[in-house]
């Protein structure tokens, strides 16, 4: 690993031509890193290779947490569809929608509850036990909630699942981000937030297929419910094979076992990597074998300085920014187009339908840039375009009456609102609030924060069809300043966090200024990564 002086150096050398002794391919590029930053500098003699036998290891061994992201994404548009199935509607009384909000907002009192033991089972018995016993309790759920006969049954199944949904985000976020290779953070963990749309075009996909069945069975909302059951089976048969977190086993003092895997996922086997080596020094300085995390009942570890609280509350921002953008379309995409003029049931389900797979491509799109573009400006430029369309949606649904025209551009911007948010919000809403926290917060940071999304979604999804249906496009005001708002929040207080290790986030929070802090870049020579793990923008602020 290059020292600080050899670092000085290097810069020096890429200002001054006149230097030679570096040289410099024809594939080389000069690219801005994170001032001071001992990663990019361990990069510069190690480049991570995404096509390389241990990192196709290492995606296999965090594919078993995007089974958990694919299994939250399972219940938000498998509920929507069949929520708006005549043979449901007849059976469980969804057609006043004061109902449908209800029996929706119920799985989110079940992410309520859990959420208080989640972050505390991911670190006493570590991030595997913890998928492992989510995933239990989301079966179970599964399977509640697919038997259902009257609405007491589907209730009690949607409580379970939603305890068991929200126990998978601490243990699962936890373990993408802590096992992801440094140098591709942003695209694995990206990753494991687009693996939440597998669940949703499984399931949507076969709702809008059975609305061709006219025989009046209720296999119509079983299977569609059954299959939310598919991510949970994968998770139990698979999670006893893949290693633990190395940082977690840092925190229970296990140095050696953490360097062991450190060393195969990331270091290409190479006991002397000195990305290994970096990752080592700064874990034990760090991360504390002693701290709240060991005390399942303290959390005050998020708030008791500085640091912590602006850690804390930009993570709170992206909960809350994250679900009061828009009326959750995955439950509402139905009632929400048929306010725009489309009355069919299978117009509706289809329309339902095609979100999913957009958003997963646009989200798949997004991971790319990521770790080159950079989490804040990727974040502010969305919001900002996300304010522009929730302002033509409201224009469209407020003159639609009489112009069909009017209509259907309305519910095109719902779908252009849906890329953009895919594009970088998706992605983020894991990545960035499991970066800002520290190891020894995570799980419990995590934790807080799914009991925060939840309120905040239980009123949005109970809110949203009463308010749709009653106040029509003056509801969606509320998003406009929200999503405005949420521009402003970004610009004056999210670090950025492309191009550092998670321990050297540290030194940014403890600024007096982390987000000018952030900013600070200098420049070193890397070569170009085809895969764009390690590439950034070429300029001076992040």
């Amino acid at each position: 690993m290059l020292d600080e002086k050899q670092g000085v150096q290097l810069s020096e050398k890429v200002s001054n031509p006149e230097h030679t002794e570096l040289p410099l391919k024809s594939d080389a590029k000069v690219l801005n890193t994170a001032k001071d930053s001992r990663l990019a500098q361990a990069l510069l003699e190690e480049r991570p290779n995404l096509l390389s036998k241990n990192s196709i290891k290492l995606f296999c061994v965090l594919f078993v947490s995007y089974l958990c992201s694919a299994q939250n994404g399972f219940d938000s548009n498998t509920f929507g569809g069949v929520s708006a199935l005549p043979d449901f509607k007849a059976q469980f009384g969804t057609n006043i929608a004061s109902t449908t909000g209800f029996l929706a907002a119920i799985y989110i009192i079940g992410n309520v509850i859990g959420s208080f033991v989640a972050g505390p089972c991911a670190d006493r018995w570590g991030r595997k036990v913890g998928m492992f016993i989510a995933s239990f309790i989301t079966l179970i759920g599964a399977i509640v909630q697919a038997s259902a006969e009257n609405k007491r049954d589907l209730i009690a199944g949607r409580v379970v699942l939603g305890v068991g949904t929200v126990m998978l985000g601490p243990s699962a976020q936890s373990y993408a981000v802590e096992m992801s290779h440094p140098g591709y953070r942003g695209l694995m963990v990206g990753a494991f937030q687009a693996c939440f749309f597998l669940g949703t075009i499984i399931s949507t996909w076969v709702e809008y297929g059975l609305s061709f069945n006219n025989s009046g069975s209720t296999i119509n909302w079983r299977l569609p419910m059954a299959l939310q059951a598919l991510p949970s089976i994968g998770v139990l048969l698979f999670v006893y094979f893949i290693p633990e977190s190395p940082r977690w086993y840092m925190a229970q003092g296990q140095q050696e076992k953490a360097r062991a895997i450190l060393v195969k996922y990331h270091g290409n086997d190479n006991p002397n990597s000195k990305i290994v080596q970096l990752e080592m020094e700064e874990m034990e300085e760090v991360i504390s074998t002693t701290g709240s995390d060991k005390r399942w009942w303290d959390y005050t570890a998020l708030f008791k300085s500085r640091s912590a609280r602006h850690r804390t509350f930009i993570v709170l921002c992206v909960g809350f920014f994250g679900q009061l953008d828009l009326p959750p379309t995955s439950y509402y995409f139905p009632l929400m187009v048929q306010t725009a003029g489309i009355t069919s049931t299978r117009s509706q389900l289809l329309c339902n339908a095609l979100q999913t797979p957009i958003m997963m491509i646009s989200t798949l799109a997004g991971i790319q840039f990521i770790d080159r573009w950079g989490r804040r400006r990727m974040l502010m430029t969305s919001s900002v375009c996300m304010t522009i369309c929730v302002a033509i949606i409201i224009a469209c649904t407020a003159t639609q009456t009489g112009h069909a025209a009017i209509g259907l551009t309305g519910i095109a911007f719902i779908y252009v609102f849906l890329v953009v948010f895919a594009f970088v919000w998706t992605p983020c809403q894991a990545l960035y609030p499991t970066e800002v926290l520290t190891t020894n917060t995570r799980a419990k940071g995590l934790a807080l924060n799914g009991l925060w999304m939840n309120i905040i979604s239980f009123i949005n999804t109970y809110a949203a069809p009463v308010g749709i249906t009653r106040s029509s496009w003056r509801f969606y005001l509320l998003y406009l300043i929200i999503d405005a708002v949420g521009v402003i929040v970004i610009y004056f207080t999210f670090v950025e966090t492309r191009g550092r290790n998670l321990e050297e986030l540290d030194a940014i929070f403890d600024d007096p200024h982390p987000v000018t802090a952030s900013l600070a870049m200098q420049k070193v020579v890397v070569r170009e990564d085809q895969m764009g793990g390690v590439l950034v923008q070429e300029d001076e602020k992040a």
